[in-house]
């Protein structure tokens, strides 16, 4: 079976109003309409970093005990977690770059991922 759906768990957290910690969750593969949907968006016109913001939103189906994730919910996250979930983003979507380098003193090939 094709798997769709990613557990992760961010290094700090998000902290909702009540003080609930919320650290486990589920992410799911992006499709082409979630990173189209977010160009229409005004906030993304004004501010084109903004769509981070709304992609993670709409590929986070599950954070902690919440079900709903919003773009002020990932506006909240810490830098780190914002961080990590960029990374995961990218490595679950197979959006990583991976580069080859042959030039090891030892003659053996090295891969590196990136992005």
């Amino acid at each position: 079976m094709f798997q769709t759906e990613f557990e992760f768990t961010l290094p700090k957290g998000y902290l909702d109003e009540e003080g609930n910690l919320h650290r486990k969750g589920i992410m799911r593969l992006s499709r082409a309409r979630d990173e189209i949907a977010p160009l229409k968006d005004p906030r993304v016109k004004s501010n084109p970093a903004y769509a981070t913001m709304i992609i993670l939103a709409r590929v986070i189906v599950k954070l902690g005990a919440l079900d709903i994730i919003s773009p002020s919910v990932v506006e909240d996250f810490f830098a780190e977690d914002l961080n990590y979930l960029q990374h995961f983003y990218r490595h679950i979507n197979g959006l990583s770059i991976i580069e080859t380098n042959h030039d090891n003193d030892d003659g053996q090939e090295t891969i590196v991922v990136t992005g």
